[in-house]
């Protein structure tokens, strides 16, 4: 272990310290600008360390962070594509980052047209009336979106729908958002390909049901043909359409989901609208809904004026508020930036690209890779694994020697329809060459795993940390300093 891979307070030494500049004339210094009643009465358990050794120490670690900024991240369902900086650049600046979301409207008339303008081009892309960006995430979306479903029903008397069809294949967070509405899931088969089964959705419609939640292109990157059938069928018994946003991607200016008959839907924009994804958030989960829909979405709403003038509103038929006030700002002006920067001419060129590198690497992995759904896919695809399983070499087993090879795993075990599941999306963003490499290395686990196949099943090799023990660390975490040496 070198020296600054050590752990901040293994590197204390009593009596080093970092300085501050003492109290003056001009501003006094942090310790005397934090009120008496709010200061510690004893010491902090902190590490004693030089200003210099902090400063390597934390350089240190930034450079071991794996994100779409230092290497190929192809996380399937997330589209974890690049971001460009000029969007980060425009959500700092002082005159959107130094607003307060209380001001008067007149005075942040600038923020509020972004907000409008936003709206309008989310609501152009989708095929829908109307855009809320107040919910904070994906899964916040789901629920807005389901609100405004149940609350549609509601309005008028059929307060027996409370049920939701869900397909096996769907999103985790899909049932969860169900049963956090307070709605009842009802579950519909897929076929082999993770098409929804449309013999097995018909006996499920009945006057009890609330809508369907669903995605297209589905879970396993294939798109829904017979979308229009199942639209047709759902609204005929009186339900509506949710669209699961999270494979959005490939149809950016091709094909708008409320083009398919999709009535409510929610859009990631920290996936598909630029903003870096991942550890947690920032997020955001804008909710779209068609015409009929529009006065149930949640208050606050932005609007326009005769005169040009934004304003924010309080609709009386809304379902309420679900965020403190209009959402996550930061994120709405990197995906404005990003949307503009695209513009019309190109936003129509991500789906089709996106779709030709997932095709690109499918076609050129099956051979070594268990392919249970041939055909063209949309910006995903799923392998069963390794072909040749004679070794034992699991999905696990790959996905942790591709860091090795410096390369973040795909998504594994997921979706749940396939036992070795191996989701691969490669996004729009990324190079023919590092789309060459990242294949020339699958081939290369493919060859250890047939003839070195302990190689594989004790990677990684080469990371600062080994292979862990999971089932240990989940049962008895070590989530402190002190315990960690307690255990030593």
């Amino acid at each position: 272990m070198k020296y600054y891979d050590k752990l901040i307070f293994e590197l204390s030494r009593e009596g080093r310290k970092g300085y501050e500049l003492p109290a003056n004339k001009i501003g006094g210094n942090s310790l005397n600008s934090i009120p008496t009643e709010l200061r510690r009465c004893k010491a902090a358990e902190l590490p004693e360390v030089s200003e210099l050794e902090v400063v390597r120490h934390y350089t240190n670690l930034s450079t071991k962070n794996f994100g779409v900024d230092t290497g190929f991240y192809p996380l399937g369902s997330c589209t974890m594509k690049y971001n460009p900086k000029i969007n980060e650049e425009v959500a700092l600046m002082p005159q959107f980052a130094g607003i307060h979301p209380l001001q008067s409207a007149d005075t942040v008339q600038g923020a509020l047209e972004v907000y409008y303008n936003l709206q309008q081009a989310l609501a152009s892309i989708a095929g829908l009336e109307e855009f809320t960006l107040n919910p904070y995430a994906g899964a916040h979306g789901e629920l807005t979106g389901l609100m405004v479903m149940r609350t549609y029903h509601e309005s008028r008397g059929e307060h027996k729908r409370t049920k939701v069809i869900v397909p096996n294949s769907a999103h985790g967070t899909n049932p969860a958002s169900a049963m956090v509405a307070g709605l009842e899931v009802v579950e519909v088969k897929s076929k082999p390909n993770g098409s929804i089964d449309v013999e097995d959705l018909k006996p499920l419609l009945n006057d009890e049901i609330a809508g369907i939640m669903m995605t297209n292109p589905n879970t396993l990157g294939m798109f829904e043909t017979e979308i229009m059938e199942i639209a047709k069928l759902v609204h005929d018994a009186g339900g509506l359409l949710y669209y699961d946003g999270a494979n959005l991607n490939p149809l950016l200016g091709k094909v708008r989901p409320g083009d398919m008959g999709f009535d409510i839907m929610h859009i990631n924009l920290h996936k598909t609208f630029s903003t870096p994804h991942g550890g947690g958030g920032p997020g955001s989960g804008p909710v779209g809904v068609n015409k009929d829909l529009v006065e149930f979405l949640p208050n606050p709403r932005v609007r326009k004026d005769a005169d040009g003038k934004f304003y924010v509103d309080f609709g009386k038929d809304s379902l309420g508020s679900i965020s403190t006030f209009l959402g996550n700002f930061g994120v709405m002006l990197k995906a404005y930036a990003y949307i503009l920067t695209l513009g019309k001419e190109n936003i129509k060129n991500v789906g089709p690209m996106a779709t030709l590198n997932a095709n690109y690497i499918k076609e050129s992995l099956k051979d070594d890779y268990l392919l249970p759904i041939d055909g063209v896919c949309k910006h995903e695809f799923v392998f069963d694994g390794i072909k040749d399983k004679s070794t034992g070499v699991t999905t696990l087993n790959i996905a942790k020697r591709l860091l090795d090879y410096g390369f973040h795993a795909p998504t594994i075990y997921f979706p749940l329809l396939f036992h070795e599941s191996m989701m691969i999306e490669p996004t729009e963003t990324e190079s023919i060459e590092t789309l060459d490499e990242f294949i020339e290395v699958m081939h290369k686990v493919a060859k250890e795993a047939r003839e070195t196949p302990d190689v594989v099943k004790n990677a990684p090799l080469t990371t600062l940390v080994r292979k862990l023990d999971e089932t240990t660390a989940a049962k008895h975490p070590v989530l402190t300093y002190k315990a960690m040496l307690n255990n030593d």
